[in-house]
């Protein structure tokens, strides 16, 4: 009998010492160890809710994102235009619209990144190839718009 009393004397010890590593514990007797480790577990649940917080934010959104789309953003950079464009689905010659439109307006294409293949997204670059005064961000964010409208 005083040896299974040891045993669970030493099995008890155990336990207390991982609960105190786990809760990076640095209390001795056993209530402080189960304080420290409520503390600690009461920590864990406020972070935990912070992230599904985020985690909602984020989701809505990026379902925000999805119901506006075709997403056009367009910035203007010093010698021309950032040019991000988002679709749902892709559709057969819808990059070749979108570049045409750059065309029509005289932009060269400096740069692109171009993904299509569940959804369209296009990332360019683009610099007014002659002096016309008449292309701002609105004028091109406009032209891409239609490009899609006539793409599908």
């Amino acid at each position: 009998m005083a040896a299974s009393r040891e045993k669970r004397r030493a099995s008890l010890e155990e336990t207390l010492q991982q609960l105190r590593d786990v809760t990076n514990s640095t209390a001795l007797n056993k209530a402080s160890i189960i304080v420290d480790a409520s503390k600690y577990i009461e920590e864990l649940k406020q972070k935990v809710e912070g992230l599904n917080s985020e985690l909602e934010i984020a989701e809505s959104s990026t379902t925000t994102q999805i119901d506006e789309l075709p997403m056009v953003i367009v910035k203007t950079l010093k010698k021309g235009f950032l040019i991000n464009v988002l679709l749902e689905k892709n559709c057969p010659g819808m990059l070749v619209s979108i570049l045409e439109a750059f065309e029509e307006l005289g932009l060269d294409v400096l740069d692109a990144r171009v993904s299509c293949e569940d959804s369209f997204q296009l990332e360019a670059v683009g610099r007014e190839s002659h002096k016309n005064d008449s292309v701002d961000a609105q004028v091109v964010k406009q032209a891409v718009l239609q490009a899609i409208k006539n793409a599908d």
